[in-house]
């Protein structure tokens, strides 16, 4: 590809060649991603995915974004394990570069979708990878399709009375945006906007009335959460742990120090690493390849999840 090149500092023919700079801007090629880019059409509406084949008779993983986003923050992680899962990360209807239903959709609705979305591609059964409110759409899942959730992957699984009431939850967002990587801005803020205000106030309003606790308690497949230390929509590491202690003991909980609320954009190595030793039932070791202070480690495990002796 040919260099972009822009002439500063020319003031014609005559002027001194001391003056005369030539600034040559180096266009870095693009990473191609395991991810490619899909669309199809899930009950009358246009939905955006990305999607990888995975291994040859591989398990699925869905991945999950949380509120007012698409699924392009959470392709980080889900790159890192497209080569052990078939791999998909959708737009939910009405996000991101996906169409809008004729009605909004709640929690429920957006599960269903979620459903219908996984007939389309003839996915029987899969592993959901859920942040922030993705985490709420995978409870009210298994609450309704049980039979089809191999295990859940919670991340910062945010939205209930600790975000309430919305301007709260505004104020945890703005304290957590100082906390994420600058570069999630460019990719959070037009998803945000092309939401909008409307939107916005509608479905915050429909995730205060979700049984979220309850749904998160019914659960009963192996389930990982995984919170950031530095989190301030997610209340602390032990009120979480003693939430997990009420569920039937197939709950295993992480900690990241050193991330926030967008796990899965921010610590993608760390995240990764302990989803792929959770999928294979080994205990959970900090990633040494993942730069950085983040450390990750559990703080509880149900005795009842696979390989606990």
């Amino acid at each position: 590809m040919p260099d972009d090149t822009v002439e500063a500092g020319d003031t014609g023919a005559t002027a001194p060649a001391a003056r005369r700079r030539r600034l040559t801007l180096r266009r870095k090629p693009a990473r191609p991603s395991a991810l490619a880019q899909r669309w199809t059409t899930v009950e009358g509406v246009k939905l955006h995915y990305r999607e990888s084949p995975g291994p040859p008779g591989g398990a699925t993983m869905t991945h999950l974004h949380g509120f007012g986003l698409s699924g392009s923050y959470l392709v980080p992680t889900a790159e890192l394990l497209a080569d052990d899962f078939h791999t998909l990360v959708p737009d939910l209807p009405g996000f991101g570069r996906s169409g809008r239903s004729p009605s909004p959709l709640g929690v429920e609705g957006l599960a269903h979708a979620a459903a219908s979305f996984l007939d389309e591609r003839q996915v029987a059964t899969t592993t959901m990878v859920g942040n922030s409110m993705g985490c709420a759409v995978i409870c009210e899942f298994a609450h309704h399709h049980p039979d089809r959730l191999d295990r859940a992957v919670l991340v910062a699984p945010a939205g209930g009375l600790h975000n309430q009431p919305l301007g709260k939850a505004l104020g945890q967002l703005m304290i957590d945006s100082v906390r994420e990587p600058p570069s999630l801005i460019k990719v959070a803020v037009p998803d945000y906007l092309r939401f909008g205000v409307p939107s916005t106030m509608r479905l915050f309003r429909a995730l205060t009335q979700f049984p979220a606790l309850d749904r998160l308690l019914e659960i009963d497949v192996p389930t990982l959460v995984v919170i950031g230390r530095s989190d301030p929509l997610m209340p602390g590491p032990t009120r979480v742990k003693e939430v997990a202690g009420r569920t039937a003991n197939s709950v295993l909980l992480v900690v990241i120090d050193g991330a926030a609320h967008a796990i899965n954009f921010s610590h993608p190595g760390e995240l990764s690493n302990v989803i792929r030793q959770f999928m294979t039932d080994q205990p959970i070791v900090d990633d040494p390849n993942s730069p950085g202070q983040a450390r990750a480690y559990e703080i509880h495990r149900g005795e009842h999840l696979p390989g606990t002796t």
